[in-house]
Parts: C-alpha cells; structure tokens; sequence
C-alpha cells in the first residue's frame, strides 16, 4: 500500500491510477495523516434478475383481487363510519 501526500496525489494522480488499476491500493495522507483511499472501483455484482427470472419463487393468493370492504370495520365508531367522512 502506497501513502503520498495531497500536494503528489494532485501533481501525479495518473500514476496513482495506474498502480490502482494494476490493483494497489493508495493512502492519500494530509500531514502524514491518512485522509483517503484510493482503490480500484468494482461494480456492483447484483444485476437486475430478466423478466421471469423469478418464476416459481413468488406466490398470489387467489384472492389477491378480493375487496377490502371488511377490513375497515374496526375504524367504526358506534355506527359512524368515518370512511364516508371523505
């Protein structure tokens, strides 16, 4: 691991990029304090899966469509429906 100070990193940064790219790392220090990292950049490995790549992983119920009419009973409030308020 290379260290260089901010006053080289700026002067030689092509340099630095190449050592990064042939896969060193590099210490960019203020004062003999290291500040940053340089390090190679690597992509991401999760790829957005193809259309039906998830087949036969996912379930609907069968009544996904079903109305939703009962669920909000319990917003009642002695016979007002506060629902209709809107």
């Amino acid at each position: 691991m290379q260290t260089v100070n901010i006053h080289e990193a700026k002067t030689n940064l092509s340099r630095l990029l190449e050592a990064v790219e042939s896969g060193e790392d590099v210490v960019i220090a203020r004062a003999g304090k290291p500040v940053a990292t340089l390090t190679a950049y690597n992509p991401p490995r999760n790829k957005i899966a193809a259309p039906g790549g998830m087949e036969g992983e996912i379930r609907m119920a069968e009544d996904f469509d079903a109305p939703l009419d009962d669920l909000f009973d319990c917003l009642k409030q002695h016979g007002d429906d506060p629902l209709d308020q809107l």
